[in-house]
């Protein structure tokens, strides 16, 4: 199998974003990262393909996966033929979103 060209419009620490990057890296799929908080063009670069806001957004050969989830990305690759499915672990879930714990946020209490 050759291997796709992919450019993935993510988030340094989005539980969505570190799903997209868990399938790639299970599946050892080389990609570009491209940072859609730290860096404005890729945000704008991605909402003009993309046509919406929500991340992650992923790009392969060409054609543009928006809003998807790393499960979601799995299932299309094998659909694709691009992978074939594999039992290999992930490390992080694949098809969560952020939680306090991932932003650094400490609960607060509030004393009335």
């Amino acid at each position: 199998m050759s291997q796709p060209k992919i450019i993935a419009y993510l988030k340094p620490t989005c539980g969505w974003s570190q799903g997209v990057r868990a399938i790639l890296r299970k599946y050892q799929l080389p990609y570009e990262d491209r940072d859609i908080v730290n860096v404005l063009e890729y945000r704008e670069e991605m909402i003009q393909k993309s046509g919406q806001p929500f991340s992650p957004c992923v790009e392969v050969n060409g054609e543009l996966l928006a809003d998807v989830s790393g499960q979601e990305l799995e299932q299309w690759l094998i659909a694709k033929a691009l992978v074939q499915a594999n039992d290999r672990p992930v490390e992080t879930p694949t098809d969560q979103g952020c939680s306090g714990e991932h932003h650094g946020e400490i609960p607060v209490r509030i004393n009335f």
